[in-house]
């Protein structure tokens, strides 16, 4: 048994029930759980009195503490080829087709190399649970490589096996090449299932499973993965969804049916489901999220880079919608800077949706930090994560507030870290264990990593202009 203190905090955000914020924080964590929480005066008066002193204490004064933020929507791979397409203002479905040749040519080291790098930057930034979605598996990769690179830095993960059947000579939008037949995803679904996936409390692994969106398989393979998630507890359902008007026509010319109505019919709504984007619901939609408790992961910078829209968030929180947030790609956002995505959910929302008016109170400071804490827990079916309680996962991030980022804003310091320019984690402790120490990742040589990167993805490129070059 061992009992970490961290104390001295300026302002500890405890996101619990009564959202406690408090002066002078500091939280005890025992093993993988939080013990206590309170002041520091009060959690070093009970230990005394109990004669019992921590086996490691970390100051974090200048500090403030949150819950350990939570990324409900990556594609890791996407590191690769940031600002491809989006330098030249692609949208969606022209984006997707830019890219598709090239990140076939990727390998399981690709996929390794850029899920160690794209999480290393999520935790810097203070995510210490992430899901992510793979969808498509060229040269022999697969969702194990991922998960090998999260193993390794120790995240909490939910990695979501993907799938794409449904290529251009079907109707589909993606080329065959990056498709798999829906047998073989299927079998590989029940693989990662029966190796990976762990439901009990305080897992560091659970297992999705993802279809990649309405334009890329069929309703057959949505029906048969939804079945057959729901034969294993635990195991969550996860795809793109009205994320562009493009989509919603899509929907209605193949379908005959909108987006969110479609996947009803297939039996994708209710409190196992989550919905990245969302950013074309109606209001009659809008509801059927509520009242069928779907999730939605909304992904603001992506929604902006792409020109796909605003999502009607404040909306959907009004109306009950599970609702937590995503960095999405790392080249349809260009950055996994979880809480600086935070901070672009709530300047997003402040200038409204189409039928709206905008106003400055339509978003505070203190929601979109809910949204990545609190939310995202909600939508990944987590009561053990978000918020720091006792008996809680002992995942806490601390943000040094003292900088020049931060000078003048003493006045709200919980505020400040999402008004003021994003700051990355100073320290971060995952299932009880520190991984980020004075800002820098526990054993990890991260220049080291970043020219491994690079050399993947240069040599992805050299492989996609060679491929069509032999074409």
């Amino acid at each position: 048994m061992t009992r970490l203190l961290v104390e001295n905090a300026g302002v500890l955000v405890t996101m619990d029930r009564e959202r406690r914020e408090i002066e002078n924080g500091a939280v005890l964590m025992r093993d993988n759980r939080v013990e206590l929480v309170g002041t520091s005066a009060e959690l070093q008066a009970r230990l005394e009195a109990d004669g019992m002193e921590p086996d490691r204490r970390i100051d974090a004064g200048g500090c403030i503490i949150t819950p350990g933020l939570v990324n409900c929507h990556h594609h890791l791979y996407q590191t690769l080829t940031r600002s491809i397409g989006t330098a030249e203002g692609k949208s969606l479905f022209d984006w997707l087709q830019t890219l598709y040749p090239i990140w076939g040519q990727m390998d399981a080291e690709a996929v390794y190399i850029s899920a160690r790098l794209g999480l290393a930057e999520l935790m810097l930034s203070g995510a210490t649970t992430v899901a992510d979605h793979l969808y498509l598996f060229p040269n022999g990769a697969r969702l194990d490589d991922e998960i090998r690179a999260a193993r390794e830095l120790g995240v909490r993960f939910h990695p979501t096996r993907g799938s794409m059947s449904l290529g251009q000579s079907q109707g589909g939008l993606p080329p065959d090449s990056v498709c798999e037949d829906e047998a073989d995803i299927l079998a590989d679904c029940k693989r990662v299932i029966a190796e990976f996936h762990d439901p009990e409390p305080l897992s560091m692994l659970r297992i999705g499973l993802a279809p990649c969106s309405p334009f890329s398989v069929t309703p057959e393979l949505m029906r048969n993965t939804a079945e057959l998630a729901r034969r294993h507890p635990g195991v969550r359902l996860h795809t793109h969804l009205a994320e562009t008007i493009d989509e919603n026509r899509f929907c209605e010319t193949l379908f005959g049916m909108r987006p969110l109505p479609y996947l009803q019919s297939l039996g994708w709504t209710g409190d196992d489901v989550w919905f990245a984007h969302m950013v074309h619901p109606n209001s009659d939609e809008i509801g059927m999220l509520a009242e069928t408790l779907s999730g939605v992961c909304h992904c603001p910078s992506s929604n902006m880079i792409l020109a796909s829209g605003i999502a009607p968030v404040r909306e959907m929180c009004d109306r009950g919608v599970r609702l937590g947030l995503g960095v999405d790609g790392s080249a349809s956002n260009d950055s996994n800077q979880l809480l600086g995505e935070a901070r672009q959910a709530m300047l997003l929302q402040r200038v409204g949706w189409p039928g709206f008016e905008s106003s400055a109170d339509r978003f505070s400071a203190r929601e979109a930090l809910e949204l990545a804490t609190l939310g995202g827990a909600a939508v990944l079916g987590r009561d053990d994560i978000g918020s720091l309680e006792p008996g809680k996962a002992a995942d806490l991030v601390l943000y040094r507030v003292d900088g020049i980022q931060h000078a003048g804003a003493g006045g709200d310091r919980v505020a400040g870290l999402l008004t003021c320019a994003p700051v990355n984690a100073w320290y971060s402790v995952i299932n009880g264990r520190v991984v980020i120490e004075r800002g820098e990742i526990s054993g990890l040589d991260l220049p080291a990593l970043i020219k491994q990167h690079n050399q993947q993805a240069q040599c992805l490129l050299h492989k996609a202009a060679a491929s069509r070059y032999t074409k």
